[in-house]
């Protein structure tokens, strides 16, 4: 099995694409790995295992055999490759026929870790996580340095090289100095208590003034319908009147510039 693991990664097959391949979770990848035989896998992810292989048996004097060259590689590559995307276009949902092959297998890859994460999700705080991933994703064409902070995690966890920079490379480098100070403060626990307190008081603040702009500019765009209908002699918007009173609320709008 020692040479199973070493085999695998010369491969390229990371514990997420095997447990992909084999239609399981990345746990239980973990888990078939550290035992001692391939006997004791469930036969039809051995069969599998095997076929990725392209042996005919799991002995270990057979798999001690195996010689990575590159065209056994591209081999298993393409063996993979093609299982993983028959399994992806039956259980997506969506046509990613516009998206291109590496988009598809990005897109494919953060699907089966959040479908594996909602599986795995006993006291439901996973499920928390993912929304507010969400939200997050939301967020992301309206408050730049979002993509500044994914940048530095995929760095401090050996993702991508740390001078890699594909965004506006001054303020990233800016913004990561900040964050790697924020966190080594944070994690030395050496951070002022009261200070703490205060910038958290300020934070708090900071979103109810947000909430409470939001709530006029809401209130304000009601307002505006309400007498552009008026106006108009609607009751309410539908599709057949909807241009004329948009361009209504758009005149009144005009009107208090």
């Amino acid at each position: 099995m020692k040479r199973l693991n070493e085999l695998l990664q010369e491969l390229g097959v990371s514990k997420v694409k095997l447990a992909k391949y084999l239609g399981v979770s990345r746990q239980m990848v973990y888990n078939y790995l550290v035992l001692d035989s391939l006997d004791k896998w469930p036969k039809e992810k051995k069969l599998l295992l095997l076929q990725l292989l392209d042996i005919e048996d799991g002995e270990e004097e057979t798999i001690n055999k195996i010689q990575v060259n590159t065209d056994y590689l591209m081999s298993v590559e393409k063996r993979l490759n093609n299982t993983m995307k028959a399994a992806s276009e039956t259980e997506c949902s969506f046509s990613t026929d516009s998206l291109t092959k590496d988009n598809r297998s990005l897109l494919n890859n953060i699907i089966f870790l959040l479908k594996e994460k909602l599986e795995e999700d006993a006291d439901g705080t996973n499920a928390d996580t993912i929304r507010y991933l969400y939200y997050f994703l939301q967020s992301l064409d309206n408050i730049p340095e979002i993509k500044y902070m994914l940048a530095y995690m995929a760095k401090s966890n050996g993702f991508i090289k740390p001078d890699e920079n594909v965004y506006d490379e001054d303020k990233q480098f800016t913004f990561e100095g900040i964050l790697y100070t924020a966190l080594s403060l944070y994690n030395s626990g050496n951070a002022s208590k009261d200070k703490v307190i205060e910038n958290h008081r300020l934070f708090l603040q900071e979103i109810e003034q947000k909430k409470e702009e939001k709530l006029s500019r809401t209130q304000q765009l009601t307002t505006v319908r309400i007498q552009a209908l008026r106006e108009l002699g609607y009751n309410d918007i539908n599709e057949s009147n909807a241009v004329e009173v948009f361009e209504k609320i758009a005149e009144i709008e005009s009107r208090k510039v």
